[in-house]
């Protein structure tokens, strides 16, 4: 009996991978273990074993994206046939709209394949589709099944007479997914757009791959009820629905798609600032004693393993964290989820965006184990060498823009964690004593959004000051 290969889910953040490179050619024997295909996630680069041995036959594309628990391909038995009419899908079904050329129950409808009321595409027509600023919705498939494929939007870009109108009688019969309580499934955008508007989510679709109906799924239902001609005035071709996005007021000079670590970004920062009550208040902290702390770390040991200003910091912080245990938490659908292991976060720029490597039990370090576990995981970040154990399981995060020049910022909360600190750079500060003498003071701001939902103003600045008054005193931090 046939095995498929699907698109494994490598970590609790991956929803999609790119097929960078298959290890085995087409038909050839493999056994269990065996590197079978090279993959990219939104984080890192990973290479697939195979589940079984067998003769593999290959079903997906290489440089596309699939999202997890797609099938990819098949271990066949010897003797064995490839299963007919497969081809790589997600094991949830697309939900479009059902097309109709009019408005009349007595038109015909185009030709295409439906999944539940919703069209059945690729992923990687659905990205140049959203690239292109296309609704998917609107293109008619030529693929296997009827599956719009990447050729089909861009043909519909090209020739506008390609694309079709989604009614409104066609949209409406799409039954909405419910709760077990009854409830439609729907972010928090999408109801309050809804309440806006007036309209009904029972009659909106919802996103394949959200699972709920999303904000944009509202916003293309609108558009499509604009679209639909009145009986009396159909014109004699269809009407091409309004794109998504705006098109620049410029002509411009080049376009950088929003995919790979930099798609991920934008949504889950997105994602971040819609979910939660975000607020962020900032905190200065004298740093003379760290300055000298490290100072004679310098002339005693050397620099191989001096810990640098966010070492400190992340030291403080992991200890803050310890003395309140709100801020080390993660909202579930049960509640807070206070937890009981510290692993503080570190972002580290990259140039094509932030990646979030996990010191883990930082509270068990100190200065100079903390400084090279830092030290290790920056390089590997650089070096693209982290694996997903060291990007998973961070319960706080740090981010500095010190070395920007930057004071204070809002830095956004790292799903799903309910606080993050951002730090300033290092500066000198002009100061007054009671007696009127004139000094200056190393200092740095230190910036702390957190998500009101799980505590407030009061707890976010008393464990902002826990980390300054630990700053105060670089001792306590080697305990």
């Amino acid at each position: 009996m046939s095995t498929e290969f699907i698109m494994p889910k490598l970590g609790l953040t991956m929803e999609e991978g790119t097929i960078l490179e298959w290890l085995v050619e087409d038909g050839a024997e493999i056994t269990a273990g065996m590197p079978v295909l090279r993959i990219e996630t939104d984080k890192v680069e990973s290479d697939v074993e195979s589940p079984a041995s067998g003769r593999f036959h290959r079903l997906g594309t290489q440089g596309e994206a699939y999202p997890c628990g797609a099938l990819i391909g098949y271990l066949l038995a010897d003797g064995e046939e490839i299963p007919v009419s497969k081809s790589p899908t997600s094991a949830t079904p697309a939900v479009t709209a059902s097309p109709t050329s009019s408005p009349s129950p007595t038109s015909a409808p185009v030709t295409s394949v439906q999944r539940q009321g919703r069209q059945f595409a690729s992923p990687n027509a659905r990205r140049v589709a959203e690239e292109l600023g296309i609704d998917i919705n609107t293109v008619i498939g030529t693929g296997p099944d009827g599956r719009v494929v990447s050729e089909d939007v861009e043909e519909a870009h090209k020739n506008p007479q390609a694309l079709r109108v989604v009614a409104v009688s066609a949209v409406a019969t799409v039954a909405p997914i419910m709760s077990s309580n009854g409830n439609i499934l729907a972010t928090a955008a999408a109801r309050q757009l809804a309440d806006l508007l007036g309209i009904d989510l029972s009659q909106v679709p919802y996103d394949a791959q959200d699972g709920r109906i999303t904000k944009d799924g509202v916003a293309t239902y609108v558009r499509s009820r604009l679209s639909v001609p009145s009986p009396s005035t159909t014109p004699a071709t269809p009407t091409v629905q309004q794109s998504a996005f705006a098109p620049a007021s410029q002509t411009p000079s080049s376009i950088k798609k929003i995919s790979g670590m930099r798609g991920t970004i934008a949504k889950r920062m997105h994602s971040s600032l819609q979910e939660m009550a975000q607020l962020t208040l900032h905190m200065d902290a004298d740093f003379d004693a760290i300055v000298k702390d490290r100072d004679d770390r310098k002339g005693a040991g050397g620099t191989a393993s001096l810990p640098g200003f966010t070492d400190y910091i992340i030291a403080a912080t992991a200890r803050a964290l310890k003395l309140h245990p709100i801020v080390n938490s993660q909202v579930t659908a049960q509640g807070i989820a206070v937890l009981p292991e510290i692993h503080v976060s570190l972002a580290v720029a990259l140039d094509e965006g932030l990646i979030v490597p996990v010191i883990k039990n930082t509270t068990s370090l100190d200065l100079s184990s903390l400084a090279s576990e830092t030290k290790r995981l920056s390089g590997a970040a650089r070096d693209g060498k982290l694996t997903l154990s060291e990007l998973e399981g961070g319960t706080f995060s740090v981010s500095t823009l010190g070395m920007f020049g930057v004071d204070g910022f809002t830095p956004v909360i790292n799903p799903p964690n309910t606080a993050i600190l951002g730090v300033g750079r290092l500066r000198d500060d002009v100061v007054v004593n009671a007696n009127g003498k004139v000094s200056t003071v190393k200092r740095m701001t230190l910036s702390l959004t957190w998500d009101h939902r799980v505590f407030d103003g009061a707890p976010a600045a008393e464990f902002c000051k826990s980390i300054v008054d630990l700053l105060a005193d670089p001792s306590a931090l080697n305990k």
